[in-house]
């Protein structure tokens, strides 16, 4: 038997109709998250204000899931973290360090007269952290910058940043350079021995005054890799420093992936909650 098309969209608006119109409960929690469910004690939150489907809100940037990458730095530079407050603490029972004895003095100090300062240990300096010598000369450095900016014509990967007006105050731009793969490889074969994927460069600018991290996060498929910024086998600065920046410096850097991730299909490439998708290689770049 064959229906005409308008009959079977009848048909299906009856059905929808003769529904009861109280089969799932939908409405907006007090944090901005939506809900819908089947029964008035599943809903989720507190003071949730029930709201039909077609008139839900969507769904604004700030409320969708963030990168596990972001959830991570974030609590780990939580100084309220129970994880860092315990190195803050002495353990119980451990007695602090004892300040050394001042020397003795060879004849009394007349009354009245004050004391002499205590003796304090000297400390070592905490020993520099390892870094990739690529052996990079300014000029180096400017055509690697060079190389970021031109690259975002053939191959786009940009990550922007905004404030609350609305202005863009960051922003990333990544590309890849066949000859500084090559050199990264080089010197991860004789100083470092991690990883020799795929090298990205990295170029961060400050279009306002604010704060820049190296928190990169790269998803494709069942893959993501957050290079650790402390670990030079996967992560390094070139030129700049992360940190504060004033508006219109610059952090030049460089991020070496997993072996197993293929430049030339997309990739989704997080940075701090920000997120875009390119594809580093184009076929038509190789």
């Amino acid at each position: 038997m064959r229906f005409r098309a308008s009959s079977l969209c009848s048909a299906l608006a009856a059905l929808l109709a003769a529904a009861p119109a109280a089969a799932a409960i939908s409405g907006v929690c007090p944090d901005g998250s939506i809900f819908i469910v089947q029964s008035p004690d599943a809903i989720p939150c507190r003071g949730a204000k029930r709201v039909d489907p077609q008139d839900l809100p969507p769904l604004q940037p700030e409320l969708l899931p963030r990168p596990y990458g972001w959830e991570r730095f974030n609590r780990l530079a939580d100084p309220n973290n129970p994880y860092n407050l315990v190195d803050s603490v002495a353990p119980r029972g451990v007695a602090p360090p004892a300040l050394p004895a001042p020397a003795p003095a060879t004849t009394p100090a007349p009354l009245g007269a004050p004391a002499p300062p205590p003796q304090v240990a000297a400390v070592a300096p905490p020993a520099a952290a390892r870094s990739l010598d690529l052996a990079l000369s300014a000029r180096d450095v400017a055509d690697l910058d060079e190389i970021v900016a031109l690259s975002q014509s053939v191959a786009p990967a940009v990550v922007s940043r905004y404030d609350a007006s609305g202005e863009r105050s960051a922003l990333l731009q990544l590309a890849r350079s066949a000859g500084f793969e090559q050199r990264v490889h080089a010197a991860l074969a004789t100083q470092g021995g991690g990883q020799r994927g795929p090298v990205v460069l990295f170029r961060a600018e400050a279009r306002a005054a604010g704060t820049i991290h190296g928190n990169l996060t790269f998803v494709q498929g069942h893959v993501a890799f957050h290079p650790d910024p402390a670990n030079p086998d996967q992560f390094g600065v070139i030129d700049g420093a992360l940190g504060e920046l004033g508006a219109g410096q610059r952090v030049l850097g460089y991020a070496v992936l997993p072996a197993h991730l293929d430049p030339a299909a997309p990739v989704d490439i997080y940075w701090d909650d920000r997120r875009t998708t390119a594809t580093l290689s184009p076929a038509a770049v190789n």
